[in-house]
């Protein structure tokens, strides 16, 4: 077990360790801690978020896939006890953690699976009232952006579908060991009050992503597969590109083709 030996960065893992306090301290400091218990941090690493977290009047847990890291963890944070779990966040059921309980998710995430922990999150969006972290700052930025920008997208829409989204604050590429190549990008998501589709849920999804794989062209024109009557495609809407939608748009533009016989 390594003792006060630094964990190697791994490539396959996306690893990038933050090495700047304040900005960690910044990132813990993103969530409210209302209407929930729980924080639920993915890949810790070397734990410098961790420790901030740690100084929360919650409860911390802490979910890496790295046997190196959580050796790492588990000499230096005894105090995370029986909390550090060397899982995939993408394959486990976190109920086996929590069992129905509301979590807040926050992380450095690993750049190659951050859309991926969005996705899962909105899966399992009934128990996340609050998520937070570190992206790539281009994904940071997509998730955020609104409609009419070149990098609204398909995640854009099924996010800002559940959860207010803010961009926060760059973070360079210098504060990290090894440094990406990229800058990062730090934001926070608030679930939205009423986070129930007034649509098909699955449809819904469906939709927004047919439309986008052909972002280019109208939606008469991309969202043919739907067999759509000639009454519904006379509707102005389909007329538009995908990005000029906002979305509330993609929720009625879903119940339309829902209704429609």
């Amino acid at each position: 077990m390594p003792s006060n030996k630094q964990v190697r960065a791994k490539k396959h893992l996306g690893q990038h360790f933050l090495k700047d306090e304040n900005i960690a301290q910044k990132i813990a400091n993103t969530l409210s801690l209302n209407s929930y218990k729980d924080i639920l941090e993915i890949g810790p690493g070397m734990g410098v978020l961790t420790k901030y977290l740690l100084e929360k009047k919650t409860s911390i847990h802490v979910i890496e896939i790295d046997s190196e890291s959580v050796s790492y963890l588990k000499n230096h944070y005894p105090q995370l006890e029986n909390r550090i779990y060397e899982e995939d966040f993408l394959k486990y059921d976190l109920n086996k953690i929590f069992n129905g309980r509301s979590f807040a998710i926050t992380g450095n995430f690993p750049y190659n699976i951050s859309s991926q922990i969005v996705f899962k999150t909105l899966e399992i969006r009934s128990q996340v009232p609050e998520f937070s972290g570190m992206f790539q700052k281009e994904v940071a930025q997509r998730i955020c952006s609104k409609e009419g920008s070149k990098i609204y997208g398909i995640l854009s829409v099924l996010t800002q579908a559940f959860y207010e989204a803010e961009y926060l604050f760059t973070v360079p590429s210098s504060v990290f060991n090894p440094p990406p190549k990229v800058d990062s990008g730090v934001l926070i998501l608030k679930r939205k009050e009423n986070y129930l589709l007034p649509c098909d849920e699955q449809l819904f999804y469906k939709v927004v992503k047919t439309g986008f794989q052909q972002r280019r062209k109208t939606l008469r024109n991309s969202l043919k597969i739907f067999n759509l009557s000639d009454n519904l495609k006379a509707n102005a809407i389909f007329g538009k590109r995908p990005e000029q939608l906002s979305v509330t748009d993609f929720i009625n533009l879903t119940a339309l083709i829902q209704n429609d016989n």
